[in-house]
């Protein structure tokens, strides 16, 4: 009888992640009595229960919350390893998973992707966007071989990975046709605090930069008056060409609206042209996790 396979990590992590022996078998697409052969085979051999049965229900010992832990790294490295060998056939094969913030996933990131994809048609590019607290939060668990954020990284994360500068945007503040600033060039900056603002959700890099700025200027941003938050730049920017309030969006979202005029940007009396915010995007890194070569192909594509 022996003990730790990797199909029996497999079974476990799958019990004790569904916490039920069979819904467990169903996301394996086993039977119920194999998933159970399989976690009693383990238990006997090391003489330790994993799982303590009670009633229909089940409960994850400290032995099982040990192995958990412990499988989850074992199968991630096993994977990584299978990736790894993969890639050996000069990049012919695999795939490359990315997380971004919205801005740098919508229009910054595209034209990247597109062009490893002309270098490399055989790898799989798979890019999930989300904000750059759930970006970090990715690339720090593995979901991601690289994040790409235009946000400051918790300090409680910046440990554990390798942040580099790789480019750069700008965030102008702007209004819509129907707002009393559009006839404007400049504002004050008392006037920022006397008019309805459209913001980023907080967590977004967007919204942390405009606060930045704004502490810079003097201002509390609790002090603006925040009419809506909006999970994305592209909803802020519809409800803002309809003359809701003003916002603080990248430069790189704007250029159409900008030259229809269906936007408009202003800056500060006090500032002048250092209104507009400049702000740096980020390529984020696991400090100790393998990089893939392709990983690595695509980060030296960047740097060109």
């Amino acid at each position: 009888m022996t003990g730790i396979t990797l199909d029996r990590l497999r079974i476990f992590l799958a019990v004790a992640e569904q916490m039920h022996f069979t819904r467990a078998a169903e996301v394996l697409y086993m039977t119920q009595s194999s998933v159970s052969s399989a976690i009693q085979n383990l238990e006997k051999h090391y003489g330790l229960k994993l799982f303590d049965r009670i009633g229909r229900h089940i409960e994850i010992t400290e032995a099982g919350r040990l192995l958990k832990i412990e499988a989850q790294k074992i199968l991630e490295q096993v994977n990584l390893t299978e990736r790894g060998l993969r890639e050996l056939n000069n990049l012919h094969r695999g795939e490359l998973k990315l997380g971004a913030s919205l801005t740098i996933g919508n229009y910054w990131l595209p034209d990247k992707i597109s062009e490893f994809k002309r270098q490399y048609p055989g790898i799989e590019v798979y890019c999930t966007l989300g904000n750059t607290a759930e970006i970090s939060a990715g690339t720090i668990d593995g979901q991601f071989d690289l994040g790409f954020v235009e946000g400051e990284v918790n300090s409680s994360e910046i440990d554990a990975l390798k942040i580099e500068t790789i480019s750069s945007d700008r965030l102008l503040i702007v209004v819509g046709q129907s707002h009393p600033w559009f006839s404007t060039a400049q504002v004050s900056l008392t006037e920022l605090t006397q008019t309805r603002w459209v913001m980023r959700e907080p967590g977004s890099g967007t919204r942390a930069v405009f606060e930045q700025a704004l502490r810079k200027w003097g201002i509390d941003s609790t002090n603006l008056n925040i009419v809506l938050a909006m999970s994305s730049g592209e909803m802020v920017k519809a409800v803002v060409e309809k003359g809701v309030g003003a916002t603080a969006i990248s430069e790189l979202m704007i250029k159409k609206e900008l030259q229809l005029k269906s936007l408009h940007s202003v800056q500060i009396e006090e500032l002048g042209a250092s209104t507009q915010i400049a702000r740096s995007f980020f390529q984020l890194k696991h400090r100790q996790r393998f990089q893939t070569l392709i990983s690595q192909a695509f980060t030296q594509l960047l740097n060109y």
